[in-house]
């Protein structure tokens, strides 16, 4: 699925359950050493993926080791982001010479619950949400909001290793594929970031990449 709206030269994995062959590394045990199942499951199948997706850049399966704020620390000359959520883990990763920067969110295809729209959104994204359920209403444009705005954090992250908050990018998507994030934050070293996005088999996925 996150293949699709992702470039040439940026290799990708994806699982639609957890296979009995996705195995932590020794390395990476500590981190989900205490986790409940769930999370121990979505961190494992995540990393599963991600050596997948590193073996179609020609590179060794590593350990995927998690950073600040729980970043994933990537290997030298990669960058690369995941995502799961229930019945889809995916990773992508890229050479750091063709991409500068990537980040990948994939969400349940269906309406926010109450509330976390509100918290999500700018007030001047609120008629452009309106406007895109009255012409596409078969889009949860509003999860595609939250899903693009992870995706735009997972872009940013790495370059800064500062938090950026939901109301420091204000997003203008188009009906066909594509969206564009200004960001709002002080030192940004991009103010805006470009992506795609689709929906189909009950996902709502999104993606930026960054070209070096």
């Amino acid at each position: 699925m996150i293949e699709r709206i992702l470039p040439a030269g940026v290799a990708t994995a994806a699982a639609y359950d957890d296979p009995p062959d996705a195995v932590l590394l020794p390395e990476e045990e500590p981190a989900v050493a205490r986790a409940v199942d769930k999370r121990r499951r979505e961190f494992t199948t995540a990393r599963w993926c991600a050596r997948r997706a590193l073996a179609g850049l020609g590179l060794p399966a590593v350990p995927i080791m998690p950073g600040d704020k729980g970043a994933p620390r990537w290997p030298d000359g990669v960058v690369g982001s995941m995502t799961h959520c229930d019945g889809y883990r995916a990773a992508a990763v890229a050479r750091s010479a063709d991409l500068a920067a990537l980040g990948i969110d994939a969400e349940p295809h269906g309406p926010l619950p109450d509330g976390v729209l509100e918290a999500v959104a700018r007030e001047e994204e609120l008629p452009m949400l309106d406007g895109l359920r009255r012409a596409v209403p078969g889009v949860h444009w509003d999860r595609l909001l939250f899903s693009a705005k992870e995706s735009v954090y997972k872009a940013w992250f790495p370059a800064t290793g500062r938090w950026l908050g939901f109301e420091e990018a204000s997003l203008t998507f188009g009906r066909d594929g594509t969206f564009r994030a200004e960001i709002l934050a002080s030192g940004a070293p991009y103010r805006e970031y470009r992506g795609r996005w689709a929906t189909g088999g009950g996902l709502a996925v999104t993606a930026i990449a960054v070209r070096a």
